[in-house]
């Protein structure tokens, strides 16, 4: 008994200084404070759709707690990855009244202390149509970027506001900040689709990853150039916000299964190497959704490689992954990032979720990124 004492206490112990090296290392200010999500659409095939559901085709309960539990841990600002809406259409009555549910939902945040970014996704700007073969395929269309902006134009951004919400200032924001026509296959105007921003030492880039005519890809020109000004400018960390994966999580047990292995930036080998050339070359974090699940990953550390992917697409949409295919709890869990940029330059990022029944919020998994 007295060994078996001693062994818990020494193990108690090991556990307790683990914990204290990690918040020494991490015992810096926060500079900043965000937490990022995506995809809370509903879907209008779900068993059980409420009258109600199929009005505003948005998970209400889900959304609804992930804003309470937001609202404890206060981040200065939500970017939100797209698929807020189920969209997929052009018309102008029905896409306003989507829009406008979803923003009710995010007053709550926006009064509360933190500010919302928006990031298009493929049912803001996509509707479906029939190609020649009579298949059904999804395309963006120049009518949904115009609504997009008319929807979310005046939070893309509004200095006197974020000020007054976040209490920083927002810098290096212009309104022509947008892709070329001509390069990176933009067809459209992009302003407000694809922008950034700088606050303090970090830079903020959002993308717009199912342009006209080019879907399915990023603007890695244009992100290259701005990213390029950001750390001429002094930023130290970069931080890209896209719909669309660069690299589809595919579980181990569903390799061997049908599985969309183009649903991302897989669809463009040439887009996403390019990509992920310019987010290791500045060692950015990538934030983005479309899978309706949790993953993090470095794509590319066998080779060396430092940059993070995280899909945070469980805000609430029908989950991706199959139950019976799971390989971790996180997969089948609406979840959302907790992110805070420390001072001395240390990034801390913690996952938040609960699962499908509703049970205790906890934190499914946690890492710093040294400084």
């Amino acid at each position: 008994m007295k060994k078996l004492c001693i062994t818990l206490v020494s193990l108690l112990f090991t556990v307790s200084a683990s914990y204290c090296a990690h918040a020494e290392e991490t015992n810096s200010p926060v500079a900043f404070h965000f937490a990022t999500v995506g995809d809370c659409r509903g879907e209008p095939s779900a068993a059980g759709a409420t009258e109600q559901d199929l009005l505003w085709l948005q998970n209400t309960k889900v959304l609804a707690r992930m804003i309470r539990e937001m609202q404890i841990e206060k981040p200065q600002a939500l970017f939100y990855n797209g698929d807020m809406i189920y969209g997929y259409s052009s018309n102008k009555e029905k896409m306003e009244r989507y829009y406008a549910y979803w923003r009710g939902m995010m007053a709550c945040l926006m009064e509360s202390g933190t500010y919302v970014v928006p990031i298009p996704g493929n049912h803001e700007v996509q509707i479906k149509i029939k190609n020649a073969e009579g298949m059904e395929k999804k395309t963006a269309v120049v009518e949904n970027e115009i609504l997009w902006r008319a929807n979310m134009g005046d939070l893309i951004v509004d200095l006197d506001r974020w000020k007054s919400i976040t209490h920083q200032e927002t810098t290096a924001w212009n309104i022509e900040n947008k892709p070329k026509i001509g390069t990176d296959g933009i067809t459209t105007d992009q302003k407000q689709l694809s922008y950034s921003f700088d606050v303090g030492k970090s830079h903020f880039s959002m993308i717009n990853t199912d342009p006209v005519g080019f879907d399915n890809s990023a603007p890695v020109k244009w992100l290259e150039a701005d990213c390029k000004a950001a750390k001429k400018r002094g930023a130290k960390k970069f931080f890209i916000f896209g719909h669309k994966m660069a690299f589809t999580y595919v579980p181990e047990k569903l390799k061997d299964a049908k599985q969309n292995k183009e649903s991302g930036f897989d669809a463009r080998p040439e887009v996403r190497n390019a990509f992920w050339n310019l987010v290791e070359a500045y060692q950015a974090v990538y934030f983005t959704g479309h899978e309706h699940t949790y993953h993090a990953e470095q794509p590319r550390k066998n080779q060396g490689g430092k940059a993070w992917q995280v899909i945070v697409g469980g805000g609430g949409s029908p989950f991706s992954i199959p139950k019976e295919f799971i390989e971790k709890e996180g997969e089948r869990m609406y979840a959302w990032a907790d992110v805070r940029i420390h001072e001395n330059g240390r990034v801390s990022i913690r996952i938040f979720g609960f699962d499908e029944d509703f049970g205790p919020t906890r934190i499914i998994e946690a890492w710093d990124i040294a400084g």
